[in-house]
């Protein structure tokens, strides 16, 4: 399994190429391209009228999308058909966004496993940052609408004040450094799914999975992300039953050690640790080229 950037093969671009060139390499823009497939998870129950925006801006050098359809009563799977041709549709069989997830992830086939909502909330073009950090050496790459250049359109005070509240109690408890917790927002390689188990059916299924990859001792890296309004429709959410379960989650899982928050190693000048030498659970953010971050997707750097 590769897991470096590579240039692209001179003259072809993301318009007029294949997807995948001779070499295996997909074409992230007309200097750059990626070796590990990635697959993006959709958990999605009648959000027909959301999906058409979530699609457009999904990078077409994504090597499969996965939809976890939660046995809508509209036309999601007929509109993400039609939107991308060769999307894979599972069939949920249970019920909650994390027995959606987990249904996804056993049916993806990539290297790397990116989880987005069906809602409109989310920018797909941010992927290109978290496969940058995951190629850079991170084992997961963490969404955080509170991470500098993050943001939110859609959280209310006191979602906000009890994100903050729970995100505090998990890095006191288990010696992370999250800026954010109950996000829907991450990507990762998928061998990480051998280091932790998901046995959970809601949406504390984030939070379970910030829990025990730290728990883990794998790479984390932040990723500023912003998450905007939902577009149609209203959330399943509910502020008060959802945020009890986090904390059951949070105080059912057993804390790290203080041994292993340790730092094993200290920052540069630049404020960064070298790989292999950080606290446990979170990695500082790489040196990624401008083109992954700044250039639009398609654009020469």
């Amino acid at each position: 399994m590769s897991s470096i950037l590579r240039p692209a093969v001179p003259g072809l671009d993301r318009l007029t190429s294949p997807r995948r060139n001779a070499e295996g390499y997909r074409p992230i823009s007309s200097h750059l391209a990626i070796a590990p497939p990635v697959s993006v998870v959709i958990p999605a129950m009648n959000e027909a009228e959301n999906l058409p925006y979530v699609f457009k801006t999904l990078p077409d050098w994504i090597h499969e999308v996965v939809l976890v359809d939660g046995n809508s009563t509209d036309d999601t799977v007929a509109v993400a058909e039609r939107l991308w041709p060769g999307v894979k549709v599972v069939g949920q069989q249970g019920r909650g966004k994390g027995d959606a997830l987990i249904s996804g992830f056993a049916a993806c086939t990539g290297d790397i496993i990116v989880m987005v909502d069906a809602d409109g909330s989310a920018d797909g073009q941010e992927i290109v940052s978290y496969v940058s950090a995951l190629v850079s050496g991170a084992d997961f790459a963490k969404g955080s609408r509170f991470a500098n250049g993050g943001g939110t359109d859609d959280m209310t005070f006191v979602r906000k004040l009890g994100n903050r509240v729970l995100c505090a109690t998990v890095n006191a408890k288990f010696g992370a450094r999250y800026t954010d917790l109950c996000y829907g927002y991450n990507a990762f390689w998928r061998h990480c799914l051998d280091a932790i188990t998901l046995d959970c059916t809601g949406f504390e299924v984030e939070t379970l999975m910030n829990i025990r990859v730290v728990k883990a001792g794998l790479k984390v890296q932040e990723i500023p992300s912003h998450e905007y309004d939902r577009i149609h429709g209203v959330s399943n959410l509910r502020a008060v039953r959802d945020g009890l379960r986090v904390l059951k989650v949070i105080f059912k899982e057993k804390g790290v050690p203080r041994s292993g928050r340790r730092w094993t190693g200290r920052p540069d000048a630049f404020g960064r640790t070298p790989i292999g030498k950080v606290p446990l659970g979170l990695v500082p953010s790489p040196l990624v080229p401008s083109a992954l971050t700044d250039a639009p997707l398609g654009e020469a750097p």
